[in-house]
């Protein structure tokens, strides 16, 4: 950390044109400076070990890496990691699993400038940076299912459009045990039928088509 109070920003995101913006707001911000820019999960990781930024900002959705397993990495070898997600995905699951796995602060795309860089100085200075609307996102679907990983994968499966003997084989289990996964995931998302329960698990950010 730079102890003059001149905070040094790596961008992550996978596009060029959002790259050039958001390096337009923060350098004509005083006391801010992008030291450097990386557009995979790859490069994130890369960058970060080599540049050792103030604060990055990281879109979730790269080509590579997701962005929370990019966080976790990071994190798993520097507790002294501030990273802010600045993305337009807005899944509750999403934003849990974000700050579950490290991050500092959690940003829409379609948030002021003003909220970006006061992001960037609180975090910097060592505070969280949850605004309302990220805030009223997770509230607003309490408490959390608690959606094990294998009945994740059998949702994902769904989505795909496979039926249940055709996911029973996928996944060497056997079709009973397959009723029973969807039983409990029905339950969990307060879902109807299936279609409900994959329309519900996208729009919450548990599994992406």
């Amino acid at each position: 950390m730079d102890t003059n109070g001149h905070i040094r920003v790596l961008i992550v995101d996978d596009h060029p044109v959002v790259r050039e913006g958001l390096n337009a707001i923060i350098s004509s911000e005083p006391g801010l400076e992008v030291i450097g820019e990386a557009g995979n999960g790859t490069a994130a990781i890369e960058s970060y070990f080599r540049l050792r930024p103030d604060v990055m900002l990281l879109d979730l959705l790269l080509p590579d890496l997701s962005g929370v397993e990019v966080i976790k990495r990071i994190c798993a070898e520097s507790s002294a990691a501030q990273i802010i997600v600045l993305t337009s995905m807005g899944g509750d699951e999403e934003i849990y699993r974000a700050l579950e796995g490290g991050a500092r602060g959690y940003l829409f795309k379609d948030m002021v400038r003003k909220e970006l860089i006061q992001a960037i100085r609180s975090v910097y200075d060592g505070r969280r940076f949850v605004p309302a609307q990220v805030g009223a996102r997770l509230a607003e679907n309490l408490p959390r299912p608690g959606l094990t990983p294998r009945e994740i994968e059998v949702l994902q499966l769904i989505a795909a459009g496979m039926r249940n003997k055709e996911i029973a084989y996928k996944l060497s289990l056997s079709e009973a045990t397959v009723n029973a996964h969807i039983k409990h995931i029905l339950e969990k998302l307060n879902a109807s039928d299936r279609t409900h329960a994959v329309t519900t698990a996208l729009r919450r950010g548990f599994i992406k088509l």
